[in-house]
């Protein structure tokens, strides 16, 4: 069996305040986009291992344990008497981009498990096991425009459409420290709520939905506010940078001509809201 877990932006995203945990409260909307990775199960035989992971395509740093789609499997063998399995991930949502592949895979894993052995889990089971995975990941079990609160793991439904723009996404060969992302950044809510904001047209959108995490990355990276700035210049109706980076969008209202002209030895990735 085989699902295509697909990554999300950011549609504005405010620090609100510190916790006394030590984490921070924001207000953002995730957005799904059609940039995909490929999961695929299947039987593991004559094996004693209880699984084996393959990737392929963009390499993921860390031990096979720490992946999530691995971590979503050992969830549901606690509570299932889940058979030995083969797990293939193709991967083309860039990782460390501020997109959510990873939390994505996690929750389609739990949603391809829950359907390949008929484990009868509701959506809103779901929802609680892919919390145990990430803050995140409980927003890909939906899968559609969520106002996500809290540390990004409260979610609300949203009414926004983008269908019918188009999306130009780019990352360059930079690694973003959350922490460093955190860094410069004053907690306090927004003069205007994002959820008012994105009721305006696209193309009001410019001044008003801001992302927090750009002030101290491009502090740090120039680069990343250099082309949030190309973006604009190419025609964008919307530009930004997704969650705290290094990844960045532009919205088009028509497909971007050659964009590795302007972003050469960029990850780049084009395609319809």
């Amino acid at each position: 069996m085989i699902v295509f877990p697909n990554a999300k932006i950011n549609l504005g995203l405010n620090i609100t305040e510190k916790r006394p945990d030590g984490y921070h409260n924001l207000e953002t909307v995730f957005y799904p986009v059609h940039i995909e990775d490929a999961l695929e199960v299947v039987l593991l035989k004559d094996s004693d291992k209880d699984f084996e992971l393959q990737v392929f395509g963009a390499s993921i740093a860390g031990n096979p344990e720490d992946n999530l789609v691995v971590k979503a499997y050992k969830l549901l063998k606690e509570r299932f008497n889940l058979p030995a399995i083969s797990i293939y991930l193709q991967k083309q949502i860039p990782s460390g981009a501020g997109m959510g592949g990873g939390s994505a895979d996690g929750a389609f894993m739990l949603k391809l498990l829950n359907t390949k052995f008929s484990l009868g889990l509701s959506e809103k089971e779901l929802e609680a096991l892919a919390t145990r995975l990430g803050a995140d990941c409980p927003f890909f079990i939906k899968n559609q425009p969520t106002f996500a609160t809290g540390t990004g793991n409260i979610f609300s439904p949203i009414n926004i459409s983008l269908k019918g723009l188009y999306i130009l996404i780019v990352k360059p060969e930079i690694f973003v420290s959350t922490r460093d992302a955190f860094s410069l950044i004053t907690p306090a809510y927004p003069q205007k709520r994002i959820t008012e904001i994105i009721q305006q047209p696209v193309t009001e959108w410019k001044n008003d939905l801001v992302n927090d995490f750009e002030k101290s990355v491009f502090a740090l990276h120039s680069e990343i506010g250099e082309a949030k700035n190309k973006l604009y210049e190419a025609g964008a109706i919307y530009a930004s940078m997704s969650g705290s980076g290094s990844s960045l969008y532009g919205i088009f209202n028509t497909p971007f001509d050659k964009p590795e002209l302007i972003f050469p030895d960029y990850f780049i990735w084009q395609g319809k809201l």
